[in-house]
């Protein structure tokens, strides 16, 4: 399940992510990234995971369409989480993406916060 923060304002977009993504979730998210991406051209996007266990195919793939169709368009990616592929996914992100891309363990949730902001 997909949750829009309080923090989502101008190219600020603050998500938790829990359990599953479902392509329900990029129902929702999609429209308000592309909204972002018309209006201010760049994202900075806040990604909480709590209890988070991945996507359901067809949310990976509309994710993944997504990212590759707007790689250039993320300015900064804050990851929070507290797994060790929630690590390893933000790594892997790094190459893909012009965006600078940071992981941050659930406990530095206020340092995030600060950081997708400057």
């Amino acid at each position: 399940m997909l949750q829009i923060l309080g923090q989502t304002e101008g190219n600020l977009i603050a998500t938790r992510a829990t359990e599953n993504l479902t392509e329900a979730d990029y129902d929702k998210l999609l429209p308000l990234l592309n909204n972002i991406v018309e209006k201010y051209k760049k994202i900075r996007w806040y990604f909480e995971m709590e209890g988070f266990e991945g996507w359901t195919p067809k949310a990976f793939w509309k994710d993944l369409k997504f990212d590759v169709q707007h790689a250039n368009d993320f300015e900064k990616v804050a990851m929070i989480g507290d797994k060790k592929w929630e690590k390893w996914m933000t790594d892997l992100m790094k190459p893909f993406t012009s965006a600078e891309v940071k992981f941050f363990d659930l406990e530095e949730k206020e340092i995030a916060k600060k950081w997708i902001k400057q």
